[in-house]
């Protein structure tokens, strides 16, 4: 089976589908269900298939993780303009409520991710099948858990932590765990899944695509870059490279159908195009950020609603030579895109996002057919991490570690970008070209919120956002409100501060 269309084939789809709204919602009483389900590799490799589904889903990959960029002040909603977007122009002008719908996919996305990880986990150790597939089944599923409560305590802080599957007379209101312990759970799944997942070279090109060591690796030194870890945020780092990954040498080849699951890549929610279901619904296997993103009104891609405009104060943040850019954004003056100039006319901001967006070839002509991947974790990301944790080390120039120090790690990013060394540095100085770094490497692909929320305990994000005046920001953004419609469901859940 090819791993890209797991989806369109998983049975555990059929056993779980009831679980789109809330966590909290009982197993469906059909004709397939955990007792019968839970007998062979299919059914173990049919449900590890189906707790990926959600990633693909609006509430996370498909739309609401990389909308946070409009948050993070790299872009603007665009669209349609007025009230297109509605929901996302509040969280990016920091008027956030606890009737948000962005706010609400965010809080709902994943756990029906945690409740098919968590039957995952309490069915398939019993399982009579072959000890290769029920290890690797297990760790994909221990990464996934793990992932999902990534994304949710980044976002919320405490959250509630379950661990098992709810069953008709569970308690189905649960408290929210301290942040703490959830980023304990955090850190023992991504352990065990280390332990048992296969290294990428171990797959079959079919199943390229699947959670490997190096993702766990990777994912667990984030976890500990955010939680100020320094130390073993290197020697994760350290711990991936030594499984053979590295930077692709053209940076485009990270954002194109042809090369997607490259050297460079740890994870990437997988994509296959169109399918026989709908383009809005959960079971869609196409990316919405062709579509979405593409230049509106120019009929340069299929689609092209023009969300996610990049702001002047984005692009002017690139350096002189920053090969980037033109992979980035579209720009007036810029490299055609199939054939076609682009113009300035075509967005609010005068620019448009370029990244995603894929030709008429590649979609034949269907504005539902993109079949590119979303890039969760990349080597570059690591590389960046690690510079960043020497550097908070006080490793920013050491001679005897010349080809390991914070500036020879940042140095190998900027290189591929056509960019000059950075030398001479203090600590302090060189934290702020790395973030920078980052936010230029890693331009929406949904990561330049969790960095502005995390350095200095969120005062980074505060001072940044109100230097590009976003004067509403506050310390109470740094998590978003639990929504109002979860609380009057359950009334054990508190709310966060100030809201």
């Amino acid at each position: 089976m090819n791993f890209k269309r797991y989806i369109s084939v998983a049975l555990f789809a059929a056993l779980l589908s009831a679980c789109s709204s809330d966590f909290l919602t009982k197993v469906p009483e059909d004709s397939i269900n955990t007792a019968n389900f839970f007998q062979t590799e299919s059914d173990a490799n049919a449900a590890i298939n189906g707790a990926y589904q959600p990633l693909q889903w609006p509430k996370l990959y498909n739309m609401r993780m990389w909308t946070t960029d409009i948050m993070a002040g790299n872009s603007i909603v665009g669209a349609g303009g007025g009230t297109d977007g509605i929901e996302t122009q509040d969280q990016a002008n920091f008027i956030t409520s606890t009737d948000n719908q962005g706010v609400l996919d965010l809080w709902r996305g994943p756990w029906p991710g945690i409740l098919r990880t968590n039957i995952i986990l309490q069915k398939v150790p019993g399982m009579n099948i072959s000890e290769s597939v029920k290890n690797r089944v297990l760790g994909e599923a221990y990464f996934l858990r793990a992932h999902y409560y990534f994304i949710l305590v980044r976002f919320f802080g405490d959250v509630p932590l379950v661990l098992t599957p709810v069953t008709p007379g569970d308690d189905l209101r649960p408290f929210r765990s301290a942040k703490a312990d959830v980023y304990t759970q955090i850190i023992s799944d991504l352990n065990k899944a280390i332990e048992l997942l296969p290294a990428k070279e171990e797959y079959s090109t079919a199943d390229l695509g699947r959670a490997t060591k190096g993702a766990a690796v990777g994912t667990l030194a984030k976890v500990h870059l955010t939680l100020g870890d320094w130390q073993k945020t290197v020697d994760l780092c350290d711990q991936v490279k030594s499984l053979g990954y590295a930077l692709n040498s053209n940076y485009g080849d990270n954002f194109n159908p042809a090369t997607e699951n490259s050297q460079e890549s740890l994870f990437e929610v997988q994509y296959s195009g169109k399918t026989t279901f709908d383009f809005w619904s959960n079971e869609n296997q196409a990316s919405w950020l062709s579509t979405f993103t593409g230049p509106r009104g120019s009929n340069m891609v299929d689609g092209g609603w023009g969300w996610n405009q990049p702001t002047q104060e984005f692009v002017d943040s690139y350096e002189t030579g920053d090969k980037r850019k033109d992979v980035t954004v579209f720009y007036e003056g810029g490299p055609k895109f199939d054939g076609q100039d682009y113009k300035k006319a075509y967005s609010l901001t005068g620019y448009n996002l370029r990244k995603f967006v894929v030709t008429k070839t590649v979609t034949g002509g269907a504005y539902d057919n993109s079949p590119l991947n979303f890039p969760v974790l990349r080597y570059a990301d690591v590389l960046l991490m690690k510079a960043e944790a020497l550097n908070e080390l006080g490793r920013t120039t050491d001679a005897q570690l010349a080809s390991t120090d914070a500036n020879a790690t940042l140095n190998k990013v900027r290189a591929r970008a056509g960019l000059a060394d950075v030398v001479g540095l203090s600590q302090s100085a060189l934290r702020e070209k790395i973030l920078h770094e980052r936010r230029m490497e890693l331009a929406f692909e949904g990561q330049r919120w969790f960095d502005l929320i995390r350095v200095q305990n969120g005062q980074y994000g505060i001072d940044f956002l109100h230097s590009i005046g976003k004067s509403n920001m506050s310390s109470k953004f740094l998590l978003m409100p639990v929504p109002q419609k979860e609380r009057d469901a359950n009334p054990n859940l508190t709310q966060n501060t100030g809201y």
